[in-house]
């Protein structure tokens, strides 16, 4: 089956069957930004995820997280991000617009603060998931799995796969990977996959320098040392895009030879994919469908509330309760420089 097909399935699955959000198609690395990407993330709740889940549906984005701004006080916001004014900019525009952030004029300079404290310890454990189905087409599969263990920015690794799992197989993949066999009925089927555990994966070094690699040439490759802080940054950054994307990223085409699947779930499907019957599977509207496509028949495209079926049945909220709140009597001091706002 195609590898679209496989990673929606294994989504519903996992989205089924474990707590936390499942998202997909998300960036893992740290010093070669966009150098890999992960197929699948889990992100387990910590302790503090219903403050998380209170401030915003959407993923805030890292540059206020990582700026001088907090609940307790009104900062310029221009001396508060480290970085081009332009993004920094786009970055409050983005802040206000998803209700993290709250805007006011002081002394003729423009100012902002969190509406509540951003909760440090939203997130348990990540565990990040490889989609090969087929191992007799492995492609980059060992050099992404070497880097993802030398680089450890997630807790565990997972290989997923169709196919039968040979030794030979095992002896090629890193030993922390853990391994599972996605086991489905076929194309048609309604039934959500079932996982079976080849292989448990180790716990990776998280809170430890990571070596991630940059460039190969014959008999060298390129590294950088990724130190724990900047693995927590983009730890964070990773959790921070996973809330806000899940991954209900697909689009139903203009097309009646696509319907709305539903799979799995007790009281409502747990996913509606986009499912071909010309095709016999789930397809990718982005690259799949069109007129150049044989079974294409315009249509309207099936009407269908992604949002409303990730919120049913997941931990996250699409329309959080207002987090803006009278920060009481903080006003009052002017050039208080504290950071207590009552959360």
């Amino acid at each position: 089956m195609r590898e679209f097909a496989f990673e929606l399935e294994l989504c519903a699955a996992l989205e089924e069957r474990r707590d936390g959000i499942v998202a997909r198609q998300l960036g893992a690395s740290v010093a070669n930004p966009g150098g890999r990407i992960v197929d699948v993330v889990i992100v387990e709740p910590g302790p503090q995820f219903d403050r998380r889940r209170a401030l915003t549906a959407e993923t805030i984005p890292d540059v206020l997280l990582a700026a001088d701004i907090g609940p307790g006080r009104w900062t310029p916001w221009r001396t508060a991000l480290d970085c081009h004014p332009d993004r920094a900019r786009q970055a409050v525009e983005r802040g206000v617009e998803i209700g993290f952030l709250e805007r006011t004029r002081r002394n003729g300079r423009e100012c902002v603060r969190q509406v509540a404290r951003y909760p440090t310890d939203w997130t348990e454990r990540l565990l990040a998931i490889e989609n090969k189905p087929d191992l007799g087409t492995p492609g980059d599969l060992q050099r992404q799995l070497r880097t993802d263990v030398s680089l450890a920015l997630v807790d565990e690794i997972v290989l997923a796969t169709e196919s039968y799992v040979t030794g030979a197989h095992l002896n090629r993949i890193p030993p922390e990977v853990g391994v599972w066999r996605v086991h489905r009925a076929g194309d048609d089927d309604i039934e959500l996959p079932t996982i079976e555990v080849v292989r448990e994966p180790s716990t990776l070094p998280v809170d430890e320098p990571g070596i991630e690699p940059l460039s190969s040439y014959p008999g060298r490759t390129d590294v950088e040392i990724v130190s724990p802080a900047e693995k927590a940054t983009a730890r964070r950054r990773l959790a921070e895009r996973a809330y806000g994307k899940g991954w209900r990223t697909y689009a139903f085409p203009p097309c009646a030879s696509c319907t709305g699947s539903a799979v799995g779930g007790d009281g409502g499907p747990t996913a509606t994919l986009p499912n071909c019957s010309w095709k016999g599977r789930a397809v990718d509207a982005a690259s799949e469908c069109g007129p150049s496509c044989p079974g294409y028949e315009p249509a309207d495209p099936v009407a269908v509330d992604l949002s409303a079926e990730r919120e049913a049945r997941t931990p996250w909220v699409a329309d959080p309760e207002p987090s803006t709140r009278r920060q009481v009597g903080l006003d009052r001091f002017g050039d208080w420089s504290g950071d207590g706002a009552s959360d």
